[in-house]
């Protein structure tokens, strides 16, 4: 008979951040995703889970600005940074000009990678990509389209990218 070792109690981890512009202060697990604190205990459920690896987007959340997998970090590591998801990037009446033209250049199919593509899309304007399809097709990258509509985001993408260049211009 093997040794036996006593089973500890895991402590819950006190955090507070603010998501979409309201904050939450959470008692969890402090092994608990913050794909999984996002979903389970704010549910705010259109980051989604893809993969659980890191490997398809879907997930794919604003910390600070900066776009994370959600499912690759604990939320504890995030106490008082600011997180934005899908939810709080534009709402059904007054859309991201990035979730507009994801509907005009019919840039989804079945949409259970869109949330993270808009995310991981947003995030690109603020980020130093080149005007090239490829390099819009790199930065984008880390988010998986199952369905193949990948001509569809980088114009989706691209449109954004121009509009947002003639308005700096102007």
């Amino acid at each position: 008979m093997g040794r036996r070792f006593p089973i500890r109690k895991i402590d819950a981890a006190y955090i507070s951040f603010p998501v979409n512009g309201k904050r939450y202060d959470l008692r969890i697990d402090p092994r608990t995703t913050l794909l999984d604190c996002l979903r389970e205990h704010l549910h705010l459920t259109g980051s989604k889970k893809g993969c659980d690896h890191g490997q398809c987007g879907a997930c794919t959340v604003h910390i600070n600005g900066r776009r994370v997998n959600s499912c690759l970090c604990f939320a504890a590591m995030y106490q008082g940074d600011e997180i934005t998801t899908i939810e709080g990037v534009g709402q059904p009446e007054n859309l991201h000009p990035m979730q507009e033209a994801f509907v005009s250049h019919d840039a989804y199919q079945c949409g259970y990678c869109t949330s993270g593509q808009i995310m991981s899309a947003v995030a690109m304007l603020s980020e130093p990509c080149g005007p090239e399809d490829a390099e819009v097709k790199e930065f984008m990258s880390g988010n998986i389209c199952r369905c193949g509509a990948y001509q569809n985001i980088v114009a989706a993408i691209q449109s954004v990218r121009q509009g947002t260049a003639k308005e700096k211009q102007a």
